[in-house]
């Protein structure tokens, strides 16, 4: 996976970054930097507490309370986003891909899926244009069970039911 550095966007996101902190009377950071370097490191979405093991494995020196500041900053810079799984945790992912998707979210073992479905973009796009409104994100999460987790709630429900599958 790209890095910041390496990335054909690395500075724009730097600088967009910087820009927002700027406007909100904050200063880039090493630190703040260091943060956003990881994040757009990580390979997928994540909690908190993930970024601060993947950055101390790195060899970062960095305070749990600099990554919970830093975070929010970053959802609100429009660098991260952010979303509620299925156990109420909140999780992360950057927007490095910059693109539009969604989540099935599975409430027994808290799978993660991403898919595009341009049907949905599509509807998504005409009742934005119904309305008048201008989508700045689009979030989408379904929450249900994944396919291994359904098999292995079946059988339980069947034997709940004297051995009578669940309608």
């Amino acid at each position: 996976m790209e890095t910041v550095e390496k990335s054909t966007n690395g500075t724009e996101f730097i600088k967009q970054f910087e820009d927002y902190l700027k406007s909100c009377g904050l200063r880039l950071t090493q630190k703040r930097l260091e943060v956003l370097k990881q994040v757009f490191d990580y390979p997928g979405h994540f909690q908190t507490e993930d970024l601060l093991v993947q950055m101390r494995r790195n060899g970062y020196l960095v305070s749990r309370p600099t990554i919970y500041r830093t975070l929010p900053l970053l959802v609100k810079s429009g660098l991260l986003t952010e979303f509620i799984d299925a156990q109420k945790n909140t999780r992360y992912e950057s927007i490095h891909s910059l693109r539009e998707h969604a989540h099935l979210i599975c409430l027994r073992c808290n799978q993660i899926v991403e898919f595009k479905e341009p049907e949905i973009d599509a509807l998504q796009k005409a009742v934005c244009k119904a309305h008048d409104f201008k989508a700045v994100r689009f979030r989408n999460e379904i929450i249900g069970y994944c396919a291994e987790c359904q098999a292995e709630i079946e059988p339980k429900a069947s034997e709940a039911n004297g051995g009578v599958p669940a309608a």
